[in-house]
């Protein structure tokens, strides 16, 4: 049995249904790619990957199967020698190819009754040589793709088969799981995922590096207008946009993103997880989207070219139904309506597949059919989601915090930069401050910081713990007021000049949510704008309660007895006053402040 590549897009489907041959000894699994497609980066590791033996293109269209399964038309399929089933890499047939964008190989092909852009995979064009169909089975998810076929390329119905989608079924037992997904992306609770999405193509979100592209233009604006505590920002590209450019470029035209707090997602492994995962996705016409609202789960279209779509398709209709994006305008304000007003599309739920969760039986029939083959007396069964590696976001780009001090009770919001004219809280204008990762790009930025932070284990030697470090931090930087060495997932070791030595950790108080749970650099950022308010931290310590992510974070403020040693360098400098120069000094970008209350 041969499974045919024709780059990764298509090879994730056939990991898809990988399983439905397991544990069969009488079934000799064959892997070969037909080298048809641009696009070739990752083909080599996945073969590594998978284990299985790999057979040039040229010997497969030589050696004899029983059976050779593809997600893709690309290459000279009709070559091969064994019965031939093709399933579709997205939410059925449904995009257009423009005349010239073909794969080599494809010159054989029969015009039939196709147009110089028909539908990829229902048209004649792709599906009939010598005026038939070379293809065995042609695997579709739903009837409407089967309608479709018969008014396009009558002569191929009788190769049709619906076999449901194996892709959705795979979400779809996942669902149940969705809260794993989260916390392996580091989404803490009361923050709101928004994965932006883009298929492969010149109009779509990532676009071609043009002018008009979207995504460019628009990550600076969502990490500013996004507050980082609310908001949790994740990509997930089209594997030809991945594999096409190389993960490097693509980590690298989006550096500033990512150290502003966007993490990409494995387009192969892990993008159904991000999905299941997501609150919103804001994304293009490609299938992502599709399956997203599918799910149910609210999408913002922010491009929408209908020239590449089969009109008849359901996700034409889709893409001509679901809500718009505005790139020009404030984008806070649109995601929050935009999930306030989510009533889920009826199309996409029902034409994702006509047998949900079934696809794994009826595909093993299918298959064993071709093979003529018993098949096993075990169910079918399909691979369930990974759990993927913990990521959680990693922000060394400056932050920016706006904070307002109510007695005990401290509102903050950090985001890259500040955005007051795009539906960020105005009561927020108290104190302000600006917090730097020590890891930042710029090192210039940590002379102008007033907090500076990084992570670490409570007993990293190249750090020398939290005590050394944040000591260390104050002599390096005479201009910081506050070092923050965050510890673990809700608990960080904070020095002042002043003030001393402070461990903080999630707290209960009055008002306070359940399932509190915060960054512990913000909670560094809400007491140090308390203290810059006036406030005090008695000898047995406090609890103090920070506002953000919509809930009520209660954090406990313990003194920490310090080394008498470790007082004397970094306590009484002169130049070091414990307030946030930002705030005082009326520093640009953070002018308007007012004064310190209390």
């Amino acid at each position: 049995m041969l499974f045919v590549v024709h780059n990764v897009t298509s090879a994730g489907r056939l990991l898809d249904v990988l399983p439905l041959f397991h544990d069969d000894f009488r079934v000799q699994l064959l892997v070969t790619s037909t080298e048809s497609s641009v696009f070739q980066g990752g083909i080599r590791e996945l073969f590594a990957e998978l284990g299985l033996p790999v057979l040039p293109w040229e010997q497969a269209l030589s050696t004899p199967v029983d059976l050779a399964v593809s997600a893709s038309f690309g290459g000279q399929l009709h070559r091969l020698h064994g019965k031939l089933s093709v399933l579709s890499h997205g939410v059925g047939y449904t995009k257009r190819l423009a005349k010239g964008t073909r794969d080599k190989g494809q010159g054989t092909r029969d015009k039939g009754q196709g147009s110089p852009e028909a539908t990829f995979g229902l048209s004649g064009e792709w599906l009939l040589v010598g005026g038939e169909p070379f293809v065995d089975g042609l695997v579709l998810s739903h009837p409407e793709q089967l309608e479709r076929l018969r008014r396009v390329c009558p002569e191929a119905e009788g190769a049709a088969v619906l076999g449901g989608d194996p892709c959705f079924d795979r979400m779809l037992a996942a669902r149940a799981y969705r809260g794993r997904f989260r916390r392996a992306l580091g989404v803490r609770r009361g923050q709101r995922l928004v994965v932006l999405n883009s298929t492969w193509n010149p109009e779509g979100f990532f676009g071609n590096g043009g002018g008009q592209d979207v995504l460019p233009s628009l990550l600076p604006r969502l990490t500013a207008e996004l507050p980082a505590d609310d908001y949790r920002l994740a990509a997930v590209l089209h594997p030809n946009i991945w594999y096409g450019h190389g993960p490097g470029q693509v980590r690298a035209w989006l550096d500033q993103a990512r150290r502003s707090g966007l993490t990409l997602i494995d387009p192969v492994h892990a993008w159904r997880q991000a999905l299941l995962a997501a609150d919103l996705v804001l994304g293009d016409f490609g299938a992502v989207s599709y399956y997203a609202a599918a799910l149910g789960i609210p999408v913002l279209l922010a491009a929408a070219a209908h020239d590449r779509l089969d009109p008849e398709a359901p996700l034409a209709a889709f893409v001509r139904e679901a809500p718009r994006l505005d790139p020009q305008g404030p984008l806070r304000e649109q995601v929050e309506k935009a999930l306030a007003d989510h009533r889920p599309l009826a199309g996409p739920a029902e034409f994702t597949t006509s047998a949900p969760g079934a696809s794994a039986a009826l595909l093993r029939q299918h298959f064993y059919a071709l093979m003529d083959l018993p098949e096993p007396a075990a169910p079918a069964l399909l691979e369930p989601l990974p759990l993927p590696p913990y990521d959680p976001p990693r922000r060394t780009a400056p932050l920016h915090v706006r904070t307002r001090v109510r007695g005990s009770d401290v509102d903050i919001e950090r985001s890259t930069r500040h955005a007051y004219d795009s539906g960020g809280d105005t009561r927020l204008t108290h104190v302000t401050h600006l917090a730097v990762h020590e890891d930042t790009r710029d090192p210039g930025s940590l002379e102008l910081a007033d907090v500076i932070t990084r992570e670490g284990l409570p007993d990293d030697p190249r750090l020398g713990g939290p005590e050394l470090w944040t000591a260390e931090v104050l002599r390096r930087h005479p201009h910081c007021s506050v070092a923050v060495y965050v510890t673990g997932l809700g608990t960080c070791t904070l020095r002042t000049r002043r003030r001393g030595l402070f461990r903080l950790s999630p707290g209960v108080g009055v008002g306070a949510d359940a399932d509190a749970d915060a960054d512990p650099a913000a909670y560094a950022s809400s007491l140090y704008a308390w203290l810059a308010a006036g406030g005090s931290v008695p000898p047995g310590g406090t609890t103090l309660r920070m506002h953000t992510a919509g809930g009520v974070h209660p954090m406990a403020v313990e003194p920490v007895p310090m080394e008498p040693a470790a007082v004397g360098p970094v306590a009484g400098e002169a130049v070091a006053t414990g307030w946030p120069r930002s705030a005082v000094a009326g520093r640009p970008g953070t002018a308007g402040a007012g004064p310190l209350p209390g």
